[in-house]
């Protein structure tokens, strides 16, 4: 058998990616959620949100517009893990190190690196790029969950909200979240 072209290992990281565009987010498939989101659709929103920091927000905008993109790629593989799949920590961040691992095998070794990386930091959540990406992903879930609520009166998706509680970081993205609850107050 002929080893792989590199076009081969490309068209099979683009299929990995293209999977995100239809690999429905968990969260919201377990609460009944009527056509939830993709995986793709959530990077994508966050990766928007990225566009909006600069420097003076003592941010690297395109790391962290990068770092949105990165952040969920693993699940093309491993699939979106939730708390609710009862699945440690530990061996979630296993699988998706694993995953990432062989997505890197796919694409040139330094942008192979430069995606574990990302999604180490991101893991690590201890840089400032890091700490605002943790921040838009539970951010875009309770903006999406706000706009579930809002088109299918009958959901109730407060859960989503009470896990973010005390878990923002950056000032901006505070201020999201407060004007968010302000709206959803009305």
């Amino acid at each position: 058998m002929a080893a792989k072209t590199n076009c081969d290992n490309l068209f099979s990281y683009f299929q990995l990616c293209g999977k995100l565009k239809h690999l429905p987010r968990t969260g919201w498939v377990l609460r009944g959620v009527p056509q939830p989101e993709n995986v793709a659709g959530h990077m994508y929103r966050m990766a928007m949100m990225s566009l909006l920091f600069t420097s003076n927000d003592g941010v690297d905008r395109d790391k962290c517009m990068r770092m949105c993109l990165a952040h969920d790629l693993a699940e093309s593989i491993v699939g979106d893990i939730t708390p609710s799949d009862g699945i440690p920590k530990e061996e979630k961040y296993s699988r998706e190190k694993k995953a990432l691992e062989h997505i890197s095998t796919l694409i040139s070794q330094e942008v192979g690196q430069e995606i574990t990386a990302l999604w180490v930091e991101y893991e690590e959540g201890s840089t400032p790029e890091a700490m605002l990406v943790k921040d838009l992903d539970r951010f875009d879930m309770i903006l999406q969950a706000h706009e579930y609520e809002s088109e299918h009166q009958q959901l109730q998706l407060q859960e989503f909200f009470d896990s973010t509680k005390g878990k923002f970081q950056t000032d901006t993205v505070k201020k999201w979240v407060e004007h968010l609850q302000t709206i959803r107050n009305k």
